[in-house]
């Protein structure tokens, strides 16, 4: 029988990057799944189970307070009084840091007479890959060696005060004995010399958020808390802070998701998205090599210490196989300098931008028919390069599968908002930007003549064209993020947002990423139904850039109803049943927890709450709110703008009541042009 994927919606995950902690919800570490203590893509702990006088604590509850940290509460019913009421018992406080783990353990009692015990932890390691355990892979205990254990690059150690170290075979036993109520610590300070990425060593800005809606504030500062505890640098740039993808499956740099990440949480920090923008330059390819994706101009998919084996796939550590990263490097290049990245910064990366384009308007396109395309060139790479890059993604109405090669539909619209978005910023910096207008023109032109389709969900853009030429005609939720890139015009945006929360494309909880009248739909799917809050929160985005304000805070809204089942930590993804199917929304059961652009999905909701936009260069800020309000009064402090602050307070009815900006900033509107 072949091993299965772990899964991860039971878990409790906490992290302080490149470190994350995975247990059960009663705090045990057991061996399998999982579970575990990983730094680097290495699982450099996996078991650490407590006993008090052998018995294992009853769990009865736990939560986890921040990204770092976890509380776990289990009874230990033999050591109190007689009687139906627990007085003895344990409570078990973990707490992540990005060289290891601390854990206190708390022997609480309220019983009459004070009782002699014995608390144990017992420890093993077995130093497997990320890749091993995401296969289902199982390892031995590699043998400890003192207090610890070395494997290849790795070492752990573990330190426990008072407590007598017996190593047990392949495993440490940890034992305390004590009388009465008792604190006791131990910890593993982990160390790996091919760990690629250190702690960025910032935070993000926390401006202060007051809503009539606990749900909002509450998702927004879980969020914030994930996204500090997801940020990497490279050993040489630690300065340049990005955020590592996801845990525990995508701890590391992509291309795509750090983008993503970065830009979605522009309005708090300008300074990840110059990291970020920075790290991936660094990176930009230089040569066309068909083993790794490779090509002049093009920018990362993904980095890794080791190659990667994934189902359907075998990657190289170091992996281009993306078709959609190269245009959002441009992208967040540009919507950094609005919202004020220093423009020396800027012209620090315009040779980088060049190249970029170079390939956008050239390479990108390898038929010659006008539109970005791609290809796995080496066979055993991603067949799908977009953001929805399983195998089965790419599906016809009827559900069969699309032939390679792809021209996805959200692809032409990023490369158009890439090269468009390019003309003002290198027109401000005195830099020549010569046809750029023009390409954009004629694939605006072809766009229109070749993706759009009608089938009995209505008229909309195909998904893609499949290597035939002919439209992939699913309706999914990929159109969404056509818009606010400037390749439709204004009447076929309203018609497409329209068509997203009127049809089996909204859930209720968020968009599904295809519909579910379409043939390949299952909830269950990772691309072809479930719900990607940051899919969700990029058609937010658009649909406010685009002028649809009313409809952005509908669609923002369903994230919120969302939030509360997931402990406001918004997975990676969950499961597509709608709101007349469940009460709540369902788990995608190994889907990752926490993911940095479903954090950054709610800074995403704050900006299209507050109808915000902002022009740094001309000192412009816009102010457009939904009416009604979605999320009632909102008050909004110390938002970071051009070394300033922006303060603005809104009624439940939408309307701007308070609003203070930085000296020299105009306010162009304040109320929606809906």
């Amino acid at each position: 029988m072949a091993d299965l994927q772990p899964l991860l919606h039971d878990l409790a995950i906490a992290l302080h990057a490149p470190t994350v902690v995975l247990s059960g919800r009663d705090g045990q570490i057991r061996a399998g799944g999982t579970q575990g203590l990983l730094h680097g893509d290495l699982r450099l702990l996996s078991e650490a189970v407590v006993t008090v006088d052998g018995d294992e604590p009853e769990a009865i509850g736990s939560d986890e307070p921040g990204a770092d940290r976890a509380r776990f509460t289990g009874l230990l019913r033999r050591l109190g009084d007689p009687g139906p009421d627990p007085t003895v018992w344990l409570r078990r406080d973990r707490t992540v840091t990005a060289s290891g783990m601390t854990e206190e353990l708390s022997l609480i009692s309220t019983a009459g007479a004070r009782r002699r015990c014995v608390v144990e932890v017992v420890l093993a390691a077995d130093f497997a890959p990320i890749d091993e355990i995401k296969s289902g892979g199982r390892r031995s205990p590699v043998v400890p060696a003192g207090t610890g254990w070395t494997a290849s690059s790795a070492v752990s150690e573990v330190t426990a005060e008072g407590a007598d170290v017996v190593v047990d075979g392949p495993r440490l036993r940890l034992r305390w004995t004590v009388e009465g109520p008792a604190t006791l610590r131990w910890s593993l300070r982990v160390s790996d010399e091919r760990a690629l990425f250190v702690p960025a060593g910032t935070r993000l800005p926390r401006p202060e958020v007051h809503a009539d809606d606990r749900r909002f504030t509450a998702l927004l500062g879980r969020a914030l808390d994930d996204l500090d505890g997801l940020l990497l640098a490279e050993h040489d740039y630690p300065a340049d802070a990005f955020a590592g993808a996801g845990a525990p499956w995508f701890l590391t740099l992509f291309g795509r998701d750090s983008l993503w990440a970065a830009r979605l949480a522009l309005p708090l920090s300008v300074g990840l998205a110059g990291g970020t923008l920075r790290t991936l330059a660094r990176a930009q390819g230089t040569r066309h090599d068909p083993a790794t994706g490779e090509a002049p101009g093009k920018i990362l998919h993904e980095r890794r210490r080791d190659a990667f084996e994934t189902v359907g796939a075998s990657l190289p550590a170091e992996y281009y196989g993306t078709v959609d990263a190269t245009a959002l490097w441009v992208c967040l290049l540009h919507d950094a300098w609005r919202w004020g990245l220093p423009e020396d910064e800027v012209r620090d990366l315009l040779p980088t931008l060049r190249f970029a384009l170079s390939w956008i308007t050239g390479a990108a396109d390898t038929d010659g028919d006008g539109f970005a395309e791609y290809r796995d060139e080496s066979g055993h790479g991603l067949a799908n390069q977009g953001w929805k890059d399983s195998g089965d993604a790419v599906r016809f109405h009827d559900g069969t599968q699309a032939k390679p090669p792809i021209a996805l539909s959200e692809v032409q619209a990023y490369q158009h908002e890439a090269v468009v978005r390019s003309v003002p910023l290198l027109t401000a910096l005195g830099s020549p930007c010569d046809g750029l207008s023009e390409w954009a023109a004629a694939l605006r032109s072809r766009f229109r003549d070749e993706f759009w389709v009608s089938t009995s969900d209505g008229r909309y853009p195909a998904l893609a064209l499949d290597g035939d030429k002919r439209p992939v005609d699913a309706l999914t939720s990929n159109i969404g993020h056509l818009l606010g890139t400037g390749l439709l015009s204004p009447s076929e945006s309203a018609s497409i947002g329209s068509l997203l929360l009127d049809s089996p494309l909204a859930s209720g909880f968020g968009l599904r990423t295809m519909s579910a009248s379409a043939g390949g739909y299952s909830p269950l799917s990772y691309h072809c139904g479930s719900v990607w809050p940051h899919d969700t929160a990029i058609v937010v985005r658009g649909l406010q850039r685009s002028g649809q304000q009313s409809r952005a805070a509908a669609l923002g809204a369903q994230l919120l109803s969302a939030a509360p089942a997931f402990d406001y930590r918004l997975p990676e993804l969950f499961a597509g049943y709608g709101v007349s199917e469940t009460t709540a929304p369902l788990p995608y059961p190994a889907s990752c927890r926490p993911q940095a652009w479903s954090a950054a999905a709610a800074v995403s909701l704050l900006v299209a709450f507050l109808g915000l936009e902002v022009d740094v260069p001309a000192r412009t800020v816009s102010l457009s709110p939904p009416r009604p309000s979605p999320v009632g009064a909102l008050r909004v402090s110390g938002l970071p703008l051009a070394g300033g602050t922006l303060d603005v307070t809104i009624s439940a009815d939408g309307e701007v009541t308070e609003l203070r900006v930085p000296p020299g900033f105009s306010v162009l509107s304040e109320q929606s042009g809906e």
